[in-house]
């Protein structure tokens, strides 16, 4: 049997790898009915999940743009308030500036007038303290001149009234030479 099988295979050619017709057939079928199947039913369901997330990344996209467009506004506001900012802080430096420059001029001519009020209240003071020790020493002068003009008189000079008209004679003798003494240098 077996010289008889091996000789009848010998004798059909047939080729393994090409299919039978039936098989071609069925396979035709079976391959239309998967593509239908796909096509109604899986194929749809891929392209709303496709169009799902084309949509969620194109939203994605927009709210990232409307995002960088809110910080790129922000940014915009944020400088202009910086430079406001600045500009509100260099004018607060000026008025500081002149307002110093100001209170330290008001401070200088209150100082000067206070240095004159100073000055003039010691010259008059200095005034009352001279005219006060030229009464003191015309009155010394006064009483040693009348002891020393007794002694060389040799009498009694103890009449106020004579005295005092005789020192005051004498002393206006005394400023008159010493007058003309300061006008002839």
């Amino acid at each position: 049997m077996l010289p008889s099988v091996l000789a009848a295979a010998a004798a059909e050619t047939h080729n393994p790898l090409i299919p039978g017709i039936p098989d071609l057939i069925w396979s035709a079928v079976c391959f239309v009915i998967l593509l239908v199947f796909f096509w109604k039913k899986i194929l749809p369901n891929v392209q709303k999940s496709l169009d799902a997330r084309s949509e969620l990344i194109e939203g994605g996209i927009k709210k990232a743009e409307n995002a960088q467009a809110e910080a790129a506004a922000a940014l915009e506001k944020y400088n202009e308030q910086l430079a406001e900012a600045r500009a509100e802080a260099a004018s607060i430096r000026e008025q500081a500036r002149q307002d110093g420059t100001k209170i330290l001029n008001e401070l200088k001519e209150q100082a000067a007038i206070e240095a004159a009020r100073i000055t003039a209240n010691a010259a008059t003071q200095i005034e009352a303290e001279r005219q006060a020790a030229v009464v003191s020493l015309r009155a010394e002068v006064g009483s040693l001149a009348i002891d020393l003009a007794s002694s060389v008189i040799g009498q009694s000079l103890a009449d106020d009234k004579k005295a005092t008209n005789l020192v005051d004679q004498f002393l206006a003798d005394l400023e008159a030479s010493e007058a003309s003494s300061k006008k002839s240098k």
